[in-house]
C-alpha cells in the first residue's frame, strides 16, 4: 500500500491534518487504533464536558453544532461532531488498525500495521497520549490493597459510593472527578500545589484567547492565565458550594490499607484516583532513533528536527501552542501541511 502521506490518529489532531491534506489535493490515509471515531472522546467518563462553548471548540472548516441547552457540549456531542466531520469531508480513515513500527524505507517510510505495511514520503503523528495514561510512583504502591485508578480509565463515581477516596492531581480533571466522586464518597483532593480557580465568568474560550495572547507577545511562559487553570464549570461550582473544593499537600507513601502523610500520620483509604496526565504513545516510532527519554520527539514547530518527513501534531505545547485543544490544533495543522506540500512538491512536479 502506499500514499504520499499517512496520518497515524484519527482523532481531533488527525482529522485535522486529513482536512487540510484534503484541500492541498495530496493523497493521503488516516489510521486509528479505535474501532470506532471519536479518537479519545469515547474514553471520557460519562459526564465529562468541555468547558468552552461549540463555536470555540470546533476544528478547521466547521463549526461545532450549540447544544439545545446552550450549555457546554457533553462528551457524547464532541464525539458526534467528530464522526461526522469525518464524514463530511469524507476523509478516508481505516480503523481498527495498530501500528507495530515505523521504519525509514528510501526515501520515506515503511509503516508496519497489523493491516498490512504502508509504503509513506511522509508521516504524521497524531496519536495524542490518553493510551498512555501517567501514575507517579510513590514509595509502598505495590503493597496498597485498594483500587488504584487513573483519570483515563474512570466512568462514573457509583463504585466508589461509601468509599474513602484519594483524588490526586490540580488540574481541570482532578477538580472536576472530585466534585463528581465528593458526592457519593468520603473524598481529599490531593495537589502538589493550590489549585488555581479561574473567576466564574471565565470560560475555555476567554482562556484561550488570553493565553494566545501572551504567546504571540513573547510571554508563553509567564504566569497565568494559563489551559491548566481550573474553569468554574457548573458541577464545580457545586462542589465549592458543598466546601469540598479544596486540597492536600501529597502524602509521603502508600501503605497496604492506605496512605502516610508528610507529618507521619496514618489514614485508611480504599481508592486512588490518579488524574496527573498522560505521556505521547510513540513507542512505535522507537526503530527511527527519536525518541526522548521522556517519550517525546524534539520538534522544530511539528516536524521532527532529527528526521525530515515525519510530523507530530497535537501533543501539546511542545509540537505547537494549545495544539492538544480542538481549537488550538487547527494552526498546527495548517502549518504541518504547508511543510509537507513543500517536501513533496518536487516528487510532485517531476
Amino acid at each position: 500500500m502506499e500514499t504520499d502521506v499517512l496520518v497515524i490518529g484519527a482523532g481531533q489532531s488527525g482529522l485535522a491534518v486529513g482536512y487540510y491534506l484534503h484541500r492541498a489535493g495530496l493523497t493521503f490515509e488516516l489510521v486509528d487504533d479505535q474501532p470506532v471515531p471519536g479518537g479519545a472522546w469515547p474514553h471520557g467518563w460519562d459526564s465529562l464536558r468541555l468547558f468552552s462553548p461549540a463555536d470555540a471548540s470546533s476544528l478547521p472548516g466547521w463549526l461545532m453544532p450549540r447544544p439545545t441547552d446552550n450549555g457546554f457540549p457533553a462528551r457524547d456531542a464532541v464525539i458526534d461532531y467528530l464522526t461526522r466531520y469525518e464524514q463530511r469531508y469524507e476523509l478516508p480513515v481505516r480503523r481498527p488498525v495498530r501500528i507495530e513500527v515505523v521504519r525509514r524505507s528510501g526515501k520515506g517510510f515503511a509503516v508496519q500495521t497489523d493491516a498490512g505495511t504502508w509504503q509513506a514520503r511522509a508521516v504524521v503523528c497524531a496519536t495524542g497520549s490518553w493510551s498512555n495514561p501517567f501514575i507517579p510512583a510513590y514509595p509502598g504502591q505495590a503493597d496498597f490493597a485498594g483500587v488504584q485508578l487513573h483519570s483515563g480509565q474512570y466512568q462514573d463515581a457509583a463504585p466508589f459510593s461509601g468509599q474513602r477516596v484519594l483524588v490526586v492531581g490540580g488540574g481541570n480533571s482532578g477538580a472536576q472527578l472530585l466534585a463528581e466522586v465528593s458526592q457519593v464518597a468520603n473524598t481529599t483532593w490531593v495537589t502538589e500545589k493550590e489549585p488555581r480557580f479561574l473567576p466564574d465568568d471565565v470560560d475555555g474560550r476567554l482562556l484561550f484567547t488570553q493565553a494566545t495572547q501572551r504567546y504571540h507577545a513573547g510571554q508563553e511562559t509567564a504566569p497565568p492565565p494559563t489551559l491548566g487553570d481550573v474553569v468554574m464549570v457548573d458541577s464545580v461550582k457545586e462542589a465549592r458550594s458543598r466546601g469540598v473544593l479544596h486540597s492536600v499537600r501529597p502524602f509521603a507513601r502508600f501503605t497496604r490499607t492506605g496512605v502516610v502523610w508528610a507529618d507521619g500520620r496514618e489514614e485508611a483509604v480504599d481508592a486512588v484516583l490518579w488524574c496527573t496526565g498522560f505521556r505521547p504513545a510513540l513507542d512505535f516510532l522507537a526503530a527511527l532513533g527519536v525518541l526522548q527519554p521522556d517519550g517525546r520527539v524534539v520538534t522544530t514547530g511539528t516536524q521532527a528536527t532529527a528526521l525530515p518527513g515525519l510530523w507530530l501534531v497535537g501533543y501539546g505545547s511542545w509540537t505547537g501552542f494549545a495544539s492538544a485543544t480542538l481549537i488550538g490544533v487547527g494552526r498546527s495543522a495548517r502549518a504541518t501541511v504547508d511543510e509537507i506540500k513543500a517536501l513533496l512538491a518536487p516528487t510532485q512536479s517531476a
